[in-house]
């Protein structure tokens, strides 16, 4: 069963120009983050490691941007965002379910800086609430290293959002919170504790953390902590 579904046009990588459109869109996002907003995460995570990383900084503020609604000098990191998609490739990417588990269909033609900036300028086609609430979703996926799988989604989307993350592995999702092996088999309280509190200080305004961003992550932590101690 199609969950979620996302089609970037883009020239193709031996081309001289670089535009990008946006084709079919299949995006629920309520309760945010909804399954489109964990597939544009995923695409976000899964070819950020390709992209250059001067990139990664003007990445994060393009976010903020479209995020707030802001108009959008073109063109923008090499890339020109357009309506028209003639002459261009596509590239389809869809979260998909079977049962009790989804997957994702992770399909590129294109450079991988043409599919973060996808996934970025989608957020454009939705409601401002949507983009607000997706926006942490982003960001966490732009921070994300290691596998687009149960993990993944429990940690993009957040312990509280019972609709992604009941078909993920809430264990897998609080071991990742901590920088600990999610298919690690036993790990003891004072491990896990020891980790917390390490996390606990890199996240910290006072300790150069996301000030943007602290309130969500030390949120996540200890929910992760609850999880592992229960």
């Amino acid at each position: 069963m199609l969950l979620a579904e996302l089609q970037i046009w883009h020239t193709r990588p031996a081309a001289p120009t670089r535009r990008l459109a946006l084709g079919h869109l299949v995006l629920p996002v309520e309760p945010a983050p909804g399954f489109g907003g964990v597939l544009l995460a995923a695409v976000v995570a899964a070819h950020l490691a390709d992209v250059p990383g001067d990139h990664h900084h003007d990445l994060r503020r393009l976010l903020d941007q479209v995020t707030a609604g802001e108009r959008i000098v073109q063109p923008r990191l090499l890339h020109r965002f357009q309506a028209d998609r003639h002459g261009l490739a596509a590239s389809v990417h869809r979260m998909v379910g079977d049962g009790e588990q989804v997957r994702f269909e992770l399909h590129s033609a294109g450079r991988p800086l043409a599919q973060v900036l996808g996934a970025i300028y989608a957020l454009e086609r939705l409601e401002v609430a949507g983009r607000v609430a997706l926006h942490d979703t982003l960001v966490r996926a732009m921070r994300w290293r290691g596998t687009i799988g149960p993990a993944f989604i429990a940690n993009v989307a957040g312990a509280g959002h019972v609709s992604v993350v009941t078909r993920a592995n809430p264990r897998a999702w609080a071991l990742s919170v901590l920088g600990l092996d999610p298919q690690a088999p036993a790990v003891g309280e004072r491990e896990i504790l020891r980790r917390f509190r390490s996390r606990l200080r890199q996240v910290h305004p006072d300790h150069g953390g996301d000030v943007a961003a602290a309130a969500a992550d030390i949120e996540e932590l200890n929910e992760a902590r609850r999880i592992l101690l229960q």
